[in-house]
């Protein structure tokens, strides 16, 4: 059975930080590309940042370059964001997924398992 599952979100005063994870069990989590993706109340789905398999390649959405990191670690099957100089614009809920391939992709389509999700919240 495969799960996603999400920690690490909260709520955090702009400008703050926080690190999301994502556990993965079932399946053979080295071979796929990961992805972060957020949706706020009323808007769609949209990416936020992917890794390659190995963690050689990254892609970013415009909003996420240069505040966000994705990185993981294939021994502990664990994928994560770390988010810094938050804003409020950034509250939403935050979804990792699992890819179709090695390589990464920004498309929803392209991406095969999610998680639960976890709630960021950026507010003073």
């Amino acid at each position: 059975q495969v799960l996603l599952v999400e920690s690490g979100g909260g709520l955090v005063t702009p400008g703050g930080s926080l690190r999301l994870s994502c556990a993965a069990s079932g399946y053979i989590f080295s071979a796929y590309a990961m992805g972060w993706f957020r949706q706020a109340p009323g808007k769609v789905r949209e990416f936020v940042a992917g890794i390659s398999w190995s963690g050689g390649m990254t892609d970013y959405s415009d909003y996420a370059k240069g505040r966000f990191t994705i990185s993981r670690d294939n021994a502990k099957n664990t994928v994560y964001l770390q988010m810094n100089s938050l804003k409020p614009e950034d509250t939403a809920v935050y979804y990792c997924a699992t890819g179709t391939g090695p390589r990464v992709v920004p498309a929803l389509y392209d991406y095969r398992y999610w998680g639960q999700g976890t709630q960021v919240t950026v507010s003073s």
